[in-house]
């Protein structure tokens, strides 16, 4: 898959991934990578960079199998910014595929 149009997306799966439930990092690669092909090494950046603009929050929670993890939990200004995009998103696919119906 063209690596432009997972960095797109990439942001936008972060974010809704969230809006549902709070999530460590690992988790959070392991649920997009089932559906697009990624790499670890380009979600951790991500996170960093939402984090630091303040779309979520994050905590330590004890586990079970090793080490306390780092959970991530969006905010209001993060679920706000997921509409936005979200909203963006659809008028773009959108009109890609009014553009790829009439190509046809």
């Amino acid at each position: 898959m063209n690596i432009q149009f997972k960095k797109g997306a990439l942001e936008l799966c972060v974010l809704a991934l969230l809006n549902k439930q709070d999530r460590y990092g690992y988790e959070l690669v392991q649920k997009i990578s089932g559906q697009i092909a990624i790499s670890e090494g380009s979600v951790y950046p991500l996170l960093r960079r939402l984090k630091k603009e303040e779309y979520f929050t994050t905590y330590l929670q004890e586990s079970k199998e090793g080490p306390s993890r780092k959970y991530y939990q969006l905010t209001e200004k993060g679920r706000n910014y997921l509409y936005v995009l979200t909203d963006e998103w659809q008028q773009f696919s959108n009109g890609v595929n009014h553009i790829l119906k009439e190509g046809d």
